[in-house]
């Protein structure tokens, strides 16, 4: 009789990754009852399977061009000119 075995060979793969966003990967995967291999894991099957990324990686707007163009000005005219500095909470009441 022929035993049919279904582990596959494992292997290591190390990387570094920031300490903050790897704590915050520690406390999602536990939430969420998997561990942070089973979530690497589940992205590369996903990631060969589809050939493609399994999410879309979108450019945040925040960082344009243009909009770093107007926030450099901005804070230029603040510099020269003078003005009223307000937190984001009294904008954001008004």
């Amino acid at each position: 009789m022929k035993t049919i075995t279904t582990e596959k060979e494992k292997t290591n793969i190390n990387f570094r990754l920031d300490k903050n966003l790897k704590e915050e990967l520690d406390i999602l995967c536990d939430e969420i009852g998997i561990t942070v291999t089973t979530a690497f894991t589940i992205f590369a099957k996903k990631f060969v399977r589809e050939r493609r990324l399994p999410f879309t990686v979108d450019a945040d707007p925040f960082y344009s061009q243009k909009n770093l163009e107007r926030l450099k000005k901005s804070i230029e005219q603040l510099e020269n000119k003078g003005g009223t500095i307000h937190e984001i909470a009294e904008v954001l009441d008004d």
